[in-house]
């Protein structure tokens, strides 16, 4: 389980995208990708997530940031797919629950192999700061395929939308740490009884 560092490039007509991802980091991260929030959210990945993780990104955002959101967290995916290699010696599940004064969100994660994404996120407004609330599902739905993980996503409660999405990317973040974190107990054994994933 040495050496978890990926990086990939994912280029459309509609994005250019390069992640570079070290799952054994400090949090430590740089984003440069025209959209604030989502940069703001990936933050808080990192950090909570302790994985190193660089993200540049030129989208049609003068069309508007769907393209781009999406396509981050497609790139995103295929970047954890490639750092955590055969799985073998790893968690595999990872879960949080995360609050913020009023807001209080639940992420649980497996890293199955078999993509499937429960989204439960009751944003109470549209958008947070003019980005579209909406392209969250879409960059965790991109993420999921790509990464090939179940992802259940639940805010429980909450009232103010920048709290409720930061809890959910916090929880995220802190859920991803655990579910690649290496089992001393499993050291080179796959985390499942089909033997693989």
């Amino acid at each position: 389980m040495s050496g978890r560092v990926a990086s990939v490039e994912r280029n459309t007509l509609e994005t250019q995208i390069r992640v570079t991802i070290n799952l054994d980091g400090y949090g430590n991260s740089s984003f440069d990708t025209g959209v604030p929030f989502l940069d703001h959210m990936m933050d808080q990945v990192a950090r909570h997530g302790m994985i190193d993780l660089d993200v540049v990104a030129k989208g049609d955002n003068h069309i508007d940031d769907h393209h781009t959101v999406e396509d981050i967290g497609i790139t995103l995916g295929q970047a954890f797919t490639k750092a955590v290699g055969d799985k073998k010696g790893m968690t595999r599940y990872g879960h949080s629950y995360v609050p913020l004064d009023e807001a209080l969100s639940r992420v649980v994660v497996d890293f199955s192999g078999r993509p499937g994404l429960t989204y439960n996120l009751p944003f109470t407004r549209a958008s947070i700061g003019g980005f579209d609330v909406d392209l969250f599902q879409e960059f965790f739905q991109g993420f999921v395929n790509h990464a090939q993980i179940t992802l259940h996503i639940d805010n429980l409660r909450g009232t103010n939308s920048h709290h409720q999405a930061e809890t959910v990317f916090k929880a995220f973040g802190r859920a991803l740490r655990m579910a690649v974190e290496a089992d001393p107990r499993m050291a080179g054994v796959m985390p499942s009884t089909k033997g693989s994933l």
